[in-house]
């Protein structure tokens, strides 16, 4: 069901989810799942495609977390292409940019060399 919902473009070991425009608590469970999904068939980057994303809850904000502490464990990278000012001030102030790397676009994020899992130690 999330694969269906949330469409996952893979490029080598490089999975990119696009997510829907709200991320709320009525899809973060789903959004969750299908985040872990692709790091458990073995991507080594992942990318959470929330160019379309207008607003993100706490709820979506816990989804995004715990998707980066598995992509860390699995020694993956996750990384975040966001662009609505809304989203972005959202994850500044709550610090999520300190923890998973925010791109201004898909290419951008899967362009990066980082390979770090965007956790800050």
């Amino acid at each position: 069901m999330s694969v269906e919902r949330f469409p996952v473009h893979w490029s080598g070991q490089t999975a990119v989810v696009r997510l829907p425009a709200e991320l709320d608590l009525t899809v973060a469970d789903d959004v969750r799942e299908a985040l872990l999904s692709v790091l458990n068939q073995g991507a080594l980057a992942l990318v959470a495609d929330m160019t379309a994303t207008t607003f993100c809850d706490s709820a979506g904000i816990a989804a995004l977390v715990r998707a980066c502490r598995r992509a860390t464990a699995n020694g993956a990278s996750m990384r975040l292409a966001a662009i609505a000012p809304s989203v972005v001030r959202v994850f500044t102030l709550v610090g999520i940019d300190r923890m998973i790397s925010i791109y201004p676009s898909v290419d951008a994020a899967q362009a990066s060399p980082d390979q770090t899992g965007g956790l800050v130690k």
